[in-house]
C-alpha cells in the first residue's frame, strides 16, 4: 500500500488528480491489472499483493496526504517516517548550491579527491571522514569558542583528546565532526556558527549560505521524520491467519488439500500406508490448500485526520484512535525548531558526486548500512539531490527489523507459517528484516529518514552510454539534539594546508623567502597540524573500522529471526 501511494505521489499533479474519480478509477484499474497473474489454466487471477479495498483505502489516504501537502509541501513516502519533497527547496536555492559547489569541482585532476575504493566514480567535495576527530591526536578546547572567523587562528590550541575506553559499537579512534547550527529569531532561517569540516569558511562563504538555506528547509522534514519514534500507523489489523471455506471442486479431501480431521479419517481407512510418506504428502497438500485459501487481511475504513495507532503505553494489542497531524501539519509532537530553539542543532555535512563515463557507465549501488557509529549519535539524515544528468532512474532503498516476538502470540495452527511472507514479508526461521521500499532520487528532491532504517543506493547507469553523466548530493546528518557531542566549536582547524595559508596571509615568514624555502620550513612541522597525506591514511583506517562495525551491525540486524512456536 505504501509503495502504491509512493508511486502515485511521484506523478505530476497528483495532489489534484487524486480528487478526480475518473483518473483514480484508471489508476485503480492499472494497479489491479499489474497485480494479476496467470494460473495453471491460463486464466487471470488476483495476487494477494494489493486488493481493491486496499486501493480504495489508499486513495482516501492520498486525499488526506494532498491536504497536508498543500500546507507543508511534504509527503510521507513510508511509515517510519521516510519523507520526501520536490517543492520545499525552490529552484533559485538549487541553482545557488550548484554555483557555490562548482569551485570545489573545478580543480586540477590531480587535486580531485576520489573516494577510496570507488574506482574513481565517487568524487568527495566535502567529506567528514577526512580530518575527523582522532582520539589521542585531536586538540580540543574546554569551552566551545571556535567560530567561523577564528577556526584557523586557533589551530594547535587546546588539549589532546584522550583515547576513550573500549565499548562495543563506539569508535575508540575516530568521530565525525559536526558543525553548530543556531536558529534565527522570528523567522525560519538557521545560522552555521562553527566551521563545516573540510569546507573553509572564508573562501566558501556562498556555499555556507547555500547549505544554511537548504538546512533550514530540511528541518521541518526532520521534524516529521522523527515524530513517529514511539508509535506507528496500523492500516491493516492482523491477529492471525484466516482461510476461506472450500470452493466448489476444491474439496480438502480431493487430493489438493485437506484439514486435520480429514487426515485422521484417511489414516483410519488406510492404516497400512506408510505413515511418514502420508504425513509428508498431507503436509504438502495442506500447505498448498492454505496458500490458495488464505484470506488477505484488509484495511479498515480510513477516517480523515484520524487513524489507529499502536501506542506504547496502551494495553498490549489494543489499537487506540489518536489524532495525527491535521492538514496544516499540526499538532506537532516533534518540532525541532521549537524544542531546541536555545540549544540549537549539530549537523554533519557531506557533498559528494557520482560521475559516470562511457568507459565506466554504471554505478553498482551501495551497501546496506546505517549512518555513523554510536559515538556520533546520528538520528536522522537529509539528502538533497541537486544535480542529475544523463543517468537512468536512481533510487534509495530502505529496510527495517520487524518485531518477530509479537507474531508468536498470534493465533495460528501447527506448522502454519505460509502467511508470514504475505503479511510480514519474512519466512519462518529466517531474518525478521522487511524490505520497506525505495524512493526515487531525482533532481530537486529532498528526502529525510531516521537512522533506524538501513538504506542503500540502488544501481543505475548512463542513459545515453556515449555521453558522461552524474548525480550530485548534499547530505546532512542530524546529531541527536538531546546529546551534545564534540563539534567544530570545540576543535580548532586540524588541516596543515589551512594553517600554512593563514601563516602566509599574516606574513609569519618573511615575504622575501622563496616559496621552496617556506615549504621546507613547513615540512619541519611534526604531528600537528595534520598534513593531507597523513589525513588520507587516517581516512583509510576510519573506513576499515567502519566496515568492520558495519559487518557487526548488519549481523545483529539479521540475527533476529521469525520462529513461530509449534503448539
Amino acid at each position: 500500500m505504501m509503495r502504491f501511494m509512493d508511486q502515485i505521489t511521484d506523478k505530476p499533479g497528483w495532489d489534484s488528480k487524486v480528487f478526480d474519480d475518473t483518473i483514480t478509477a484508471k489508476w485503480k484499474s492499472e494497479a489491479l491489472a499489474a497485480a494479476e497473474v496467470t494460473n495453471e489454466e491460463g486464466a487471470a487471477t488476483q495476487t494477494t499483493d494489493i486488493t481493491e479495498r486496499m486501493i480504495d483505502y489508499c486513495f482516501h489516504e492520498l486525499r488526506y496526504k494532498a491536504k497536508v501537502f498543500a500546507n507543508t509541501g511534504i509527503v510521507v513516502a513510508y511509515d517510519g517516517d521516510v519523507v520526501k519533497s520536490d517543492v520545499v527547496v525552490p529552484d533559485e536555492l538549487c541553482m545557488a548550491l550548484k554555483s557555490a559547489a562548482a569551485p570545489l569541482e573545478n580543480v586540477a585532476p590531480a587535486l580531485r579527491d576520489w573516494h577510496p575504493g570507488s574506482d574513481d566514480l565517487v568524487l568527495d567535495l566535502v567529506h567528514p571522514s577526512l580530518f575527523p576527530v582522532v582520539y589521542g591526536k585531536t586538540r580540543i578546547l574546554a569551552h566551545p569558542s571556535v567560530n567561523l572567523e577564528n577556526c584557523v587562528e586557533q589551530c594547535g590550541d587546546g588539549e589532546i583528546l584522550p583515547v576513550p575506553s573500549k565499548f562495543s559499537q563506539y569508535s575508540i579512534k575516530f568521530q565525525w565532526l559536526p558543525c553548530q547550527v543556531e536558529f534565527g529569531s522570528g523567522d525560519n532561517s538557521v545560522k552555521i556558527t562553527s566551521y563545516i569540516n573540510n569546507l573553509h569558511p572564508k573562501s566558501n562563504q556562498p556555499l555556507y549560505e547555500a547549505v544554511e538555506n537548504i538546512l533550514a528547509k530540511a528541518i521541518p522534514l526532520w521534524s516529521r521524520t522523527l515524530w513517529p519514534a514511539n508509535s506507528h500507523i496500523i492500516r491493516v489489523p492482523f491477529d492471525g491467519p484466516v482461510y476461506r471455506e472450500d470452493d466448489e471442486g476444491d474439496d480438502k479431501g480431493d487430493g489438493d488439500g485437506k484439514d486435520e480431521n480429514d487426515d485422521e479419517d484417511e489414516n483410519d481407512e488406510d492404516e497400512n500406508d506408510d505413515e511418514d510418506n502420508n504425513d509428508d504428502e498431507y503436509e504438502q497438500r495442506l500447505r498448498d490448500w492454505r496458500k490458495r485459501h488464505f484470506v488477505q487481511p484488509e484495511p479498515e475504513d480510513f477516517v480523515d485526520g484520524m487513524t489507529k495507532l499502536s501506542i506504547g503505553t496502551a494495553e498490549e494489542g489494543v489499537s487506540t484512535p489518536l489524532q495525527i497531524r491535521s492538514p496544516s501539519g499540526g499538532p506537532n509532537i516533534c518540532n525541532l525548531r521549537d524544542t531546541f530553539a536555545e540549544r540549537g542543532l549539530q549537523v554533519i555535512v557531506k557533498l559528494a558526486n557520482i560521475h559516470l563515463t562511457p568507459e565506466k557507465p554504471q554505478y553498482g549501488g551501495g551497501t546496506w548500512h546505517v549512518e555513523g557509529q554510536l559515538n556520533e549519535h546520528i538520528c536522522a539524515t537529509a539528502l538533497y539531490y541537486y544535480d542529475c544528468a544523463n543517468i537512468t532512474e536512481s533510487r534509495l532503498a530502505f529496510r527495517q527489523q520487524s518485531d518477530a516476538e509479537k507474531a508468536v502470540f498470534m493465533g495460528y495452527e501447527q506448522e502454519d507459517h505460509g502467511w508470514l511472507s504475505t503479511v510480514f514479508g519474512c519466512e519462518q526461521g529466517e531474518a525478521s528484516v522487511q524490505y520497506v521500499g525505495d524512493v526515487l532520487a531525482k533532481e530537486g528532491r529532498l528526502i529525510t529518514f531516521p537512522n533506524t532504517f538501513q538504506h542503500r543506493v540502488l544501481p543505475f547507469k548512463l542513459e545515453d552510454p556515449t555521453k558522461s553523466g552524474h548525480r550530485k548530493i548534499l547530505a546532512l546528518f542530524l546529531v541527536d539534539p538531546h546529546i551534545q557531542i564534540i563539534s567544530s566549536a570545540h576543535v580548532p582547524c586540524q588541516r596543515r594546508d589551512w594553517w600554512a595559508e593563514e601563516l602566509d596571509n599574516k606574513h609569519a615568514l618573511p615575504d622575501r623567502l622563496p616559496l621552496e624555502i617556506k615549504q621546507e620550513v613547513m615540512g619541519y612541522v611534526n604531528d600537528f597540524p595534520i598534513a593531507l597525506e597523513e589525513a588520507k591514511k587516517l581516512r583509510l583506517e576510519l573506513m576499515d573500522e567502519r566496515k568492520f562495525h558495519d559487518v557487526i551491525q548488519d549481523g545483529e540486524f539479521n540475527s533476529t529471526t521469525f520462529s513461530l512456536c509449534e503448539h
